[in-house]
């Protein structure tokens, strides 16, 4: 299993570093056509005055191709259940195809940057229905509790009520911050090296195994995973990460962490899809043809099939170690990758 999450990472950065010469070939063969329409758009701000311009540069130039939205759909089904953040590895595959760059005036790439960002949190409906499928059963348990029909389901229910609380709150008060800071190179190295170090830390210490099962959990415990999990609000955090050692440290067992961490997540993730879909949606539609986003649900939808299946495999055997290392090695490298100039 080692073997396979090792191949399944360097699987990934390769995609990522093969594909972005070919995106930017793509690119560049019909950059030329990006000049009737800059001067036209220097004055554009909102998502329906892009909309005609964004039209003609689509046809020629797209802003976004089909292996792009593919590619960016693998990075966010392997990585959203793990505890490697997939909005880093977004940001990061953004990076290096040069998305929102070199797409004709400022107001264009600006327009540009803010749909991707929009698409990295958009994207995640694809991994939000492997999960649903794959965790049904616990889904209908809280429908049937909600019904009065299923007292744990009720409490079930009640605990990822209370674990969402934190989250909304802080999401709607702080988002377009946390956009307008956050969503940066640095930002996302920084919390990948920390969050690295934390996991090897707390590897390292010795405790008490949890004894707390998934249906045992107390929804004062389960409020304060949700605290947690605004931490990763910060890119590169990982939402998975803080809650499955939230949950650990709370007295969980690994398996009932990661299980609630999901669950968690299935609400959490929706929200946040929903409204980014409800404030951007018109803005993507615009910039990005449909097909494009379409193609990386779907991409999306079946890698996290696969990696939410093996890592609940793993962990069941393992710890969460190789996460630490595998996080650290990606920082150092991504920081080598900014000081050279590679990314910015």
């Amino acid at each position: 299993m080692i073997k396979f999450f090792g191949y399944m990472c360097v699987a990934v950065l390769t995609i990522i570093v093969l594909v972005t010469p070919l995106a930017a070939a793509d690119s560049g063969a019909d950059a030329g056509s990006l000049s009737g329409v800059t001067n036209q758009s220097e004055n554009m701000h909102r998502p329906e005055d892009f909309a005609a311009d964004s039209q003609k540069v689509r046809s020629a130039h797209g802003y976004l191709s089909i292996s792009e939205a593919a590619l960016l759909g693998v990075v966010e089904g392997v990585t959203e259940y793990l505890p490697v953040s997939s909005t880093g590895h977004l940001l990061l595959a953004e990076q290096l195809m040069g998305i929102g760059h070199n797409c004709g005036s400022v107001e264009q790439c600006r327009q540009v940057k803010e749909a991707a960002n929009a698409y990295t949190i958009v994207i995640q409906l694809g991994a939000i229905v492997a999960v649903l499928g794959l965790y049904f059963a616990r889904v209908r348990q809280m429908w049937r509790g909600l019904r009065g029909h299923d007292a744990e389901g009720r409490q079930l229910l009640i605990n990822i009520s209370a674990g969402f609380i934190p989250a909304a709150i802080i999401g709607l008060l702080f988002n377009k911050a946390i956009k307008a800071y956050l969503f940066g190179s640095w930002p996302v190295v920084l919390a990948w090296f920390v969050g690295g170090l934390v996991i090897l830390a707390l590897e390292r210490r010795p405790r008490a195994a949890g004894t707390i099962t998934l249906l045992q959990l107390g929804w004062r415990t389960a409020l304060l995973i949700g605290c947690a999990q605004c931490i990763a609000m910060w890119p590169g955090v990982s939402r998975s990460l803080v809650t499955i050692v939230a949950g650990v440290l709370g007295g969980l067992t690994l398996a009932a962490a990661v299980e609630f961490s999901f669950l968690l997540g299935l609400v959490t993730l929706s929200a946040a899809t929903a409204y980014d879909m409800l404030k951007h949606g018109a803005l993507m539609l615009h910039t990005f043809d449909i097909s494009a986003l379409l193609i990386g649900l779907v991409c999306a939808f079946v890698a996290a099939l696969v990696s939410v299946k093996w890592m609940v495999a793993y962990l069941n055997r393992r710890g969460l170690a190789l996460f630490g290392y595998y996080r650290v090695a990606l920082a150092l490298v991504s920081a080598a990758l900014l000081l050279s100039g590679v990314l910015t």
